[in-house]
Order: C-alpha cells, then structure tokens, then sequence
C-alpha cells in the first residue's frame, strides 16, 4: 500500500496532473484497491485540514499584496532599491534583489514577487546594457524571498501543521531572507563585473531621500504587521486583516492609484490565489492523514535515525530533499505533506522547530527556481517571452548563490533564532 501511494502519485505527477489532484487522487486509489474504505474520508480529512482560524491569514495577506501592487506600491519600491544601489556595478541586477525583498514584505508570495518585479524591471536593464536573459535570471531568483521574508503565506501554513508561533517564524525569515538577497545582489556584481556593464550613474543622498519618502507608506507595511503582532496589538490573522484595509486605504487615499472600479478584479484574482493555496493544503492534509494511518513518516524517522545521529547530516539530506521536492510540489503542499514526517525527527535530534521551519521553507523557496519544474522559471519566461530554457541557464549562478546562503543557514542556527528569542 505504501508502495502504490508514493508511485501513484509520483506517476500522476510526471504525466502532468495537477499537484492537487494528484496528491487527493492516489489517496482515492489506495482506498479503493488496497484497502476498502469509503471516498467520503477524503472530503472529511481535505476540509478538517484547512479547518483552521490562523488560516484566515491567507486570503487577507493576498489581498494585501494585491491592493499595495494595484496601488503603485512597486513602482516606489523599485525606485527606493535603485537609489541605494543602482550606482554600484552590476547595480540594476542588485536593485531587483533589493526590490524583491521589499516587494516580499507585502507579498507573501514568490510568483507575485518575480510578477511584479520583472515587469517593472527587464525593459529598463535591457536598456541599460544586460542581456534580456540575463535580466530574467536575477528577476526569477529575486522572486524567491517572497516566501521566506514576512509576511510569508508558507510560514503561516508551518506554523499552523508544526503549532509553532507564527510571529516567531515571521521574525525568524528576516534574517535569512535578507541573507538570501545580499548572496543575489553579490552575484549580480560579479556578472556584471565579468561582463563589463558599466555602473549607472553616481550615488545621490538626496535621490534615497526623496525615494525613501515617497515609498515610506509602503515600507510601512512589514513594521505594521511584525510591529502589531509583537507588541501584542492583534494576531497574526488578525494583522492579515489590518494589512488588506491598510493596502486600501494607501492605494485609495495616499497614492491614489487604487480606483474603486478595479476592487472586483483584485478581489477574484486574490480568490482564486487563495483557493488555489487551500485546496492544496487540504489535499496534501489527506495525503498526510494516509500517509500517517500507514505509518511512513514512522518508518522513514526509524530509517533516518539509524542511519545517522547527527543533527547536521540529517539537516543536510532535508536539503536534498526539499531542493528535489520543491520542483514538483507547490510550498505550501510540501510543508503539510512533510513537516508530520520530519518534525518528530529533528525534535528527537534536538533541532530547533523554528530554525527547521526556516530551513524548510528556504529550501522551497529556491525550489521555486531548481529546473526543471520551479514556478518562478515558468512566471518569468511568462513575462519577458525568453525561452524556458534560456532563463534557467542565467538563472543557474544566482541558485548557486541561494544555495550557499542556504548552507550558511542550515550551519548556523542563530541566523534563524536569534530574532525571534531576542524580542520575546
């Protein structure tokens, strides 16, 4: 039976089925064939497992990231990134990697991110001497922090399966995140450096000035929302909530380009965002319930155990792992299916739960850019029309970045902990 779930999945998987459908579909065949039980405990585990109050957070932080993009939020974001380092070689590249991260501080989402950056962004590098595939690689790579720096949507997801704070967990992806972008912008001035493009301009004081300014509004945001939650003002569903109203109010009545006419539109598509999300948690919540009553997550802790004792190690084939996975499955899914089986285990090896989530969801978030499946790859070929295959290759130095930063995350646990042990 174990055997005919994960290939049955796996199979579905390959052939294209959606992640979803697939994972609720190989549970519907093992109950069938293996082991004679009603198709209605599907429907009662999918919807028992997005039966949860901290998930209201999902649709809220999606309608605040799309009312703050809707409302000229990206344009002042990319105008603050480019004042503070577009003087420096390679400096468009490392704006991008700077924007992504204050864009993914709205967000909450990796494809949002690399959406909104990279159509902002690739015309003007372009202009300015970098190859158009190029400029999609550092644009897909930039997308990846919109998962790990708060608000994160996956964060909240771990926080709910692994009943860890997930004020903790929003606190402990500063850090990292921000790890993650100066990898990216380093390797932006190494390319950049390499292939001789010039710097653009010179460093003005007064051009951060004024840019900070007109951004401060939105810069606002992550303060309101770590802020809120850490002085005890309202919840982490509750600061989602605050969040969506606050995107109103500065598209409406501050930036005035939020129009009342284009409510329905941001409205559906944040529906539609959200019911994709949940309908993969619910479903990657019956796969685990399956996967639970077979007892593989005991059977694969038993075998990790016996085959090392050792936190690092254990760490380290999670990398691999999560790297592989997160090519095939979305983050959110990954995090349901896998923190039952894995959590247990890095308890026992003393491993932080918090520094674990953050290594779980850093590993997914560079599986948004890991061929051949990573979705920041197909989001950003979707936008600057450059063949898969091209973006992957220009993409393929700034993984090699992201890929350190996660090592140094994975070796040093303070990186992730220290943030949120320090405000408590």
């Amino acid at each position: 039976m174990e055997v005919a779930l994960i290939l049955s999945f796996v199979a579905m998987a390959l052939i294209g089925v959606p992640v979803a459908y697939a994972l609720a579909l190989s549970v519907s065949f093992v109950l069938a064939f293996y082991m004679d039980l009603p198709q209605v405990l599907i429907t009662n585990n999918l919807f028992s497992g997005i039966d949860s109050f901290s998930f209201m957070a999902v649709p809220f932080f999606m309608l605040a990231g799309a009312f703050m993009s809707a409302g000229g939020v990206t344009s002042r974001l990319v105008n603050v990134a480019q004042a503070m380092v577009g003087s420096f070689t390679g400096g468009l590249a490392q704006a991008v990697a700077v924007a992504g991260m204050f864009f993914a501080a709205i967000s909450g989402s990796s494809a949002a991110t690399t959406a909104a950056i990279g159509s902002t962004m690739v015309n003007e590098m372009e202009q300015k001497g970098y190859k158009r595939e190029m400029a999609t690689g550092i644009v897909a790579a930039a997308g990846t922090v919109g998962i790990v720096i708060p608000p994160s949507i996956t964060f909240v997801v771990y926080g709910v399966i692994a009943n860890v704070s997930i004020g903790d967990l929003f606190m402990a992806g500063v850090v990292p995140g921000l790890l993650m972008g100066g990898a990216m912008c380093g390797m932006g001035w190494y390319l950049a450096k390499k292939g001789q493009i010039p710097p653009d301009g010179s460093f003005s004081c007064k051009r951060l000035a004024l840019a900070l300014k007109d951004a401060f509004w939105a810069l606002m945001t992550p303060v309101i929302i770590i802020g809120g939650i850490y002085s005890g003002i309202f919840t982490p569903t509750e600061a989602a909530a605050v969040a969506a109203v606050y995107g109103i109010l500065v598209g409406l009545f501050i930036y005035k380009e939020l129009a009342i006419r284009d409510f329905p539109e941001i409205v559906f598509k944040a529906v539609i965002g959200t019911t994709l999300i949940m309908f993969l948690v619910g479903a990657a919540k019956v796969f685990g319930w399956l996967m639970t009553n077979l007892q593989i997550p005991h059977m694969i802790g038993e075998a990790i155990i016996q085959f090392t004792s050792s936190g690092i190690v254990f760490l380290l084939i999670m990398n691999v792992l999560l790297l592989v996975l997160g090519t095939l499955v979305n983050a959110s899914a990954a995090v349901v299916i896998l923190t039952p089986i894995f959590l247990p285990v890095a308890l026992n090896m003393g491993i932080d739960p918090i520094h674990f989530g953050v290594i779980m969801v850093v590993n997914l978030a560079i599986g948004c850019i890991t061929p051949p499946v990573g979705l920041d790859l197909f989001v950003a070929s979707a936008i600057t029309k450059v063949p898969l295959e091209k973006v992957m290759k220009s993409t393929a130095p700034y993984l090699g970045a992201l890929i350190v930063a996660l090592l140094m995350i994975t070796m040093i646990e303070p990186i992730s902990t220290t943030l949120p042990y320090l405000f408590k």
